[in-house]
């Protein structure tokens, strides 16, 4: 019963909660764009300027789930402001699940390939894993339709060529550097995952 509770849409979409979770994820966020600066810096000293905006993957996946909820606090009359806030909804589903999956997937990785595990990895672990559950869990609230998800899943393909074109991915465990190639692969295909999850969990929330 505890658990059903939990589940329920009463306990998710309870206001109080919504902005625990609202603020938990926007704090985040700032700590991940803080986490992101010294590669940002760099970006803005050697790249041209219009790169930076694909530079931080998981802080702006976060950014787009903590906006999504605002949604949910307050739902829209406006038909413009609603596709707007669908599209943010479907970017925040699809990016938080493939973000989330692909740091975890990267700490583990460069685990195996011999590299140092930090407290630090820990951390990023349950956060980067809260990112993709959450997503998932709050899918079936999100009023975003099919649209919004080809849309959401075009401009993280996108996120993804930039990435890998100009060298501006996320930085790597040093033991991994000499996989790139492996890990952009895994990186085009986790994208495609994530677009057909969010499908599946859309498709799934419709019946419910």
């Amino acid at each position: 019963m505890a658990l059903s509770f939990f589940w329920s849409r009463e306990f998710l979409t309870n206001r109080y909660f919504l902005w625990l979770l609202f603020w938990c994820n926007a704090v985040g966020t700032v700590y991940g764009y803080i986490w992101y600066g010294e590669q940002m810096k760099l970006t803005l000293a050697e790249q041209p300027v219009w790169q930076i905006v694909f530079v931080p993957d998981s802080p702006t996946a976060s950014l787009f789930f903590t906006l999504a909820l605002l949604w949910v606090l307050y739902p829209p009359r406006s038909i413009m402001i609603k596709r707007i806030g669908h599209v943010i909804q479907a970017l925040a589903v699809v990016t938080s699940v493939k973000y989330g999956v692909w740091a975890v997937s990267i700490i583990f990785a460069g685990w195996m390939q011999g590299g140092t595990q930090h407290w630090q990895d820990w951390m990023l672990i349950a956060s980067h894993s809260a990112m993709a559950i959450e997503a998932l869990i709050y899918v079936r609230f999100f009023g975003f339709r099919w649209a919004a998800l080809i849309v959401a899943g075009l401009w993280t393909l996108l996120n993804d060529t930039m990435d890998y074109t100009y060298d501006i991915y996320p930085w790597l465990p040093a033991s991994l550097y000499d996989h790139v190639d492996g890990v952009r692969n895994f990186t085009f295909g986790l994208t495609l995952v994530s677009i057909l999850c969010a499908w599946l969990a859309l498709r799934q929330a419709k019946r419910t």
